[in-house]
């Protein structure tokens, strides 16, 4: 399973859904903080955990997908 997780195509995939997930979840949740350049240290925190959430999902979902490709060929 680890060799999955770490295959090249699988991790671009996760950062790319992380950045634009992130992105979006990160302004819908701390735009405001952003704007009015209130930002504290835990607000950074939050949002670099919130990046963490989508890599992790697309992460796992790419290698269920890649699991079940595998055992559909067999």
């Amino acid at each position: 399973m680890f060799e999955l997780i770490t295959r090249k195509d699988v991790f671009l995939r996760a950062i790319k859904f992380a950045s634009i997930v992130g992105i979006i979840l990160a302004v819908i949740n701390h735009g405001d903080h952003i704007i009015n350049g209130n930002m504290t240290l835990i607000n950074w925190v939050k949002i670099a955990i919130t990046f963490c959430v989508p890599f992790c999902v697309s992460t796992f979902s790419s290698v269920l997908a890649i699991k079940k490709e595998k055992l559909s060929k067999i």
